[in-house]
């Protein structure tokens, strides 16, 4: 399937009711993806009420063009062993607004009804000692600790400070003389999406915490004499502006599937892209409206994709052409291999099928495996090899000495 085929199918040539639009015939969700993006809308009047007032995101599916930006998202949605998507490239192209809508296509998860976010695995794991004393209770009555609700995209914001991020001492606990930690926002990530815009220029103190969460899964903060463990499995996702200045690269390493966005090209596209852009700004619940049907058909997309994605395989000869590619490009990390195979296997569910295909990697490689080699550790290795063998020549050298 070719990407540009795709992104520019019926641009200039569909046209679409705002009231009476058809239902798009879809077949995958890598399908949805390129068609939508193509349809063209007629302003309407702008008089009408526009409900700004309400929070409603920019449909990830109205989002023009950006069809690695747009697949790289969906796949780590369907499959969170990915390891999350970093999305480079100058402001103003969308990134944010295709981040924030993904919200009306994210899956149902289990939530804690604690103030302290207690649930039910956490006695599994850490046992009964791990919850506070309601929900102890609430345990031993056989009473739920959690609910099902939609994931959560949990946004960190530049300005957060470490008490923010991991969690402080409760001061409304303070007040009847007792101590208790309050869960940060690393702890309400837990199953859902860590979303960092300028992740570039976040707080080196924080990004050091973010990054022993998502390595472990979980962490444990210590106030004083008290100290708790929250759960901390999160997909993250990040977006920067490299004008602004680069990102370290132990958090780079951290991102499975790496996104170089730029501008539309395409006259026609940017055209539609500033259609929409109005439209928005002017009637956001209209857009929403429009986009409401194929948004419904990505999420049961997603949903189903995300459950056929444990049977998914990758053939033992495929894998072994993923990782002659890793190793031509001289890619150290092992992450390498995760993102590719795993992003590979997302692909596959998302085109409802079971067995991943050389085609499948050839789609995603490029999304992860690029931003993994490393000039200066090249440089480093190769010194350092030539420092050994300087050693082993001498060595030898010696050993025929003494055996003379």
């Amino acid at each position: 399937m070719s990407n540009d085929d795709n992104m520019n199918l019926n641009m200039e040539n569909e046209q679409v009711d705002f009231h009476n639009e058809k239902k798009t015939e879809i077949r995958s969700l890598q399908d949805l993806i390129d068609k939508v993006s193509g349809k063209n809308i007629h302003p309407l009047d702008y008089n009408e009420e526009s409900g700004i007032a309400e929070n409603s995101n920019f449909p990830f599916i109205a989002i023009v063009g950006q069809y690695e930006m747009k697949l790289a998202l969906t796949l780590s949605l369907i499959n969170p062993n990915i390891g999350g998507v970093i999305l480079i490239g100058p402001r103003g192209i969308g990134k944010t607004s295709a981040v924030r809508g993904l919200i009306d296509l994210l899956p149902q998860i289990d939530v804690s009804l604690c103030h302290y976010g207690c649930m039910e695995g956490d006695i599994l794991y850490f046992g009964i000692g791990s919850v506070c004393p309601d929900c102890a209770e609430k345990y031993a009555k056989n009473l739920p600790l959690s609910k099902k609700e939609n994931v959560q995209l949990v946004e960190l914001p530049l300005n957060a400070k470490l008490s923010n991020v991991i969690g402080g001492i409760d001061k409304r606990q303070q007040v009847h003389h007792k101590m208790k930690i309050k869960r940060g926002i690393l702890a309400m990530a837990d199953k859902n999406i860590l979303y960092i815009d300028e992740i570039n220029l976040l707080n080196d103190e924080i990004i050091n915490v973010i990054l022993d969460a998502a390595a472990m899964g979980k962490y444990t903060i210590r106030r004083g004499p008290i100290s708790a463990t929250y759960q901390s499995r999160f997909s993250l996702i990040g977006s920067m502006n490299p004008e602004e200045g680069i990102l370290r690269p132990q958090i780079l390493d951290r991102f499975g599937l790496r996104v170089i966005t730029k501008g539309l090209s395409d006259e026609s596209e940017r055209y539609l892209a500033y259609q929409r852009a109005i439209e928005y700004k002017n009637n956001p619940l209209n857009l929403i409206k429009i986009y409401e049907n194929e948004t419904l058909i990505a999420k049961e997309e997603l949903i189903e994709a995300r459950n056929l994605i444990k049977d998914v395989q990758v053939p033992d000869d495929n894998a072994q052409y993923g990782i002659k590619l890793i190793n031509l490009l001289k890619i150290d990390s092992i992450r390498a291999e995760i993102s590719l195979f795993e992003s590979a296997k997302a692909l596959t569910a998302a085109n409802k099928k079971l067995v991943v295909s050389i085609d499948d990697l050839k789609t995603v490689a490029p999304l992860a495996l690029r931003l993994r080699t490393s000039q200066f550790m090249s440089n480093f290795i190769n010194q350092q090899e030539a420092n050994d063998q300087v050693i082993n020549d001498y060595i030898e050298k010696l050993f025929e000495k003494s055996d003379q």
